[in-house]
């Protein structure tokens, strides 16, 4: 699997969600511009001692990142809103779960161009604008490594 985050913006959930990928052998993608140094004291301590685990690539932008995708990875993108729940479709090895900034989320321009990729957590509370990055992000990745049958569990 593949866990991808597009200019992230909060050092501690971009620390956390590396611990996640770290935990369950998912490539990390990180899609400048970020919000942070990667050096960021918060960065690292949300993220412990996992970074050296952790298998990631930095791309400089999103249209490098695409263009580095290999034709097998299909991409979801999870974002409110979206028509399918997260645990409607199948999800297979190669793909990518894509999230956006915690404060801006996902061009909407880019989720209307794939609407059939967009997925979308449930939320019960109207008030309520939508779960933390790093609780959304192990949410979806678990869905589909449970489809998976949690392959290569220890």
């Amino acid at each position: 699997m593949n866990l991808v985050l597009v200019e992230p913006e909060i050092p501690p959930n971009t620390g956390n969600v590396a611990r996640l990928c770290a935990a369950t052998r998912t490539t990390l993608h990180l899609i400048e511009p970020f919000g942070f140094k990667l050096d960021d004291a918060a960065l690292k301590r949300a993220g412990m001692d996992y970074w050296q685990q952790v298998t990631w690539r930095r791309w400089s932008n999103w249209n490098a990142f695409v263009a580095g995708l290999p034709p097998v990875g299909r991409l979801w993108f999870v974002e409110s809103d979206g028509p399918k729940r997260y645990d409607e479709v199948v999800f297979l090895p190669d793909d990518y779960l894509v999230f956006g900034r915690e404060t801006a989320g996902l061009p909407k321009a880019l989720l209307e161009q794939n609407r059939e990729m967009w997925l979308r957590i449930p939320m019960f509370n109207p008030e309520s604008r939508s779960l933390n990055l790093s609780n959304c992000a192990a949410l979806v990745l678990f869905e589909a490594l449970r489809q998976q049958g949690f392959a290569g569990e220890v």
